[in-house]
Parts: structure tokens; sequence; C-alpha cells
């Protein structure tokens, strides 16, 4: 069993967040760990308030990971401030772990804002150098490369300037486009299409952080980016799929974490 550390913002309601990546790292058959960075009071509708943790506490939950349990993969989700992300990145220097995937949660799929002023800054200067993989969508690749970010086609201009930070591969995401489902992965090796059939439903809550965990969950057991990158983007075409018969909520709900166990057991 592999351990996966994910250092994030906590929602209440279950959909995104720190709890997302814990179900995503049960799922694809991982041990799932968190250090909070913020506790948020959201659900599938609205962002009520934030309250973001103290850098001391953040340190203590990752020393106290690091000092007892072999961590295989990080997932870094949503990192609020400047102070929180140099923080984090003094962590990450001082641990060392194999894989470090960094979705750079900016908005929450109700529209609320998550981060403040010179995150996206900070987030390209201090953790991408050290990511394996930097997972944004098409909003949050505009805020990092400052370039507009409307359709795939804008895709490569942005990837050129957000890989000039040092990342070893990008993963933009496609899924506020229209038509298919396009994720495009670039690293030393160039650029690689992942397409999946777009899911018509609303219930697409904690879709990125569910795919930035998957992602860690299947480097962290030993496959390389592009098939990690593949097998993280078919479990969550799978949990989008089985979204609607979950039914949590009265807005954008959560994917179905456990689509294929609920199958099995005849829950679904």
């Amino acid at each position: 069993m592999k351990n996966c550390l994910s250092i994030a913002g906590s929602d209440c309601s279950g959909g995104a967040g720190i709890q997302a990546d814990l179900k995503a790292f049960s799922a694809l058959g991982t041990f799932g760990m968190s250090a909070v960075t913020s506790v948020v009071a959201e659900n599938t509708q609205r962002v009520i308030s934030i309250q973001n943790v103290d850098t001391a506490v953040i340190a203590d939950q990752i020393d106290a990971v690091f000092e007892d349990v072999e961590v295989a993969a990080v997932k870094l989700g949503m990192l609020p401030s400047v102070e929180i992300i140099k923080l984090v990145s003094e962590k990450l220097r001082q641990y060392q772990p194999k894989f470090v995937v960094c979705d750079p949660v900016m908005v929450a799929t109700s529209g609320d804002s998550l981060s403040g002023e010179g995150t996206a800054a900070a987030l390209r200067d201090c953790i991408f150098p050290l990511a394996d993989v930097v997972t944004p969508n098409m909003p949050e690749a505009s805020a990092l490369s400052g370039l507009r970010v409307e359709s795939i086609t804008d895709f490569d201009a942005a990837a050129e300037v957000i890989m000039r930070s040092g990342a070893k591969a990008l993963l933009i995401k496609g899924g506020h486009a229209d038509g298919a489902a396009v994720d495009v992965l670039y690293n030393e090796n160039g650029r690689q299409e992942f397409t999946a059939p777009r899911v018509d439903t609303k219930n697409t809550h904690g879709t990125g952080c569910t795919l930035s965990s998957a992602i860690a969950a299947c480097l962290a057991k030993g496959a390389d980016t592009p098939t990690a990158v593949a097998q993280a983007k078919e479990y969550i075409s799978g949990a989008i799929a089985n979204a609607d018969k979950l039914n949590v909520g009265k807005g954008h709900g959560p994917t179905n974490h456990f689509f294929d166990y609920y199958i099995i057991k005849g829950i679904i």
C-alpha cells in the first residue's frame, strides 16, 4: 500500500478539497493523509466563509506525517496565500517527496475565489519548480500565463509560458471548453492529448481535486506520467458519468468517487 499526502483546503460538504482527495486516494488503492491549509465553509451552491490555517499548524501537520510515514506522493491543492505557498515549498524541499502533483486551485466550482493576491506568481516561483505535474484548468492557465485561454487552440501558447517555471509536466484541462473533454499534457517529450466524451451533468464539484489526486495515486503506484494521466482521466470520467446517481445537494454536486465499488455492491 502506497501512502499519499494531500496538502489542501477542507470542503465541509465533502465534494472537493481534502475530502475529495482522500476519496480518490482510497478509490485508487492508496492510503490517504492530509494537511489542511484552509477551512472552507462551502456547499454545492456557494462559498460562505474561508479561514486559513496558521502556517505553524500547517508545518506541524506536514512534519507529523513525514516524521512517521513513508510518503509516496504529495498532492497540492488550495494554497490560499503567498505565506502558505512559501511554507509548503520549504517543507517540500526539506522532505523531498518522490512525486509532487500541484492542482493550482484558485476558484471554486461555484465561481467563488479561493486564493489571495500574488498567489499565481508565488506558485510559479516556489511550487512549480518542485512539481512533477501541474494541472490547471482553463481559467487557472489563463491566470498563470497572463494569456487568454478560451479554447484548446489557446493551450499551446499558455503552456509555453507556464512551463518556463520549471515544472516537469503540465496538464491543461479542457473541461471549460465545448465538445469532448480534452486535456493536453506537455512535458519533455512534447504534447499529448487525452480525450473523453463530455458527460451532460451539473455535478462536477471537485473534479479538478479528484483528477490531480488520482494522478498522484497512480504515480505513487509506479505509473509514468502519461500513463498516470491516462489512468486518472479514465477514473474521473467514470466518477463524473456516475455522479448523478449520488444526487447530493441543490447545486453542482460531487463526482461519484467510489462508483466502481458501489456498482459491485449493487448500491447504484
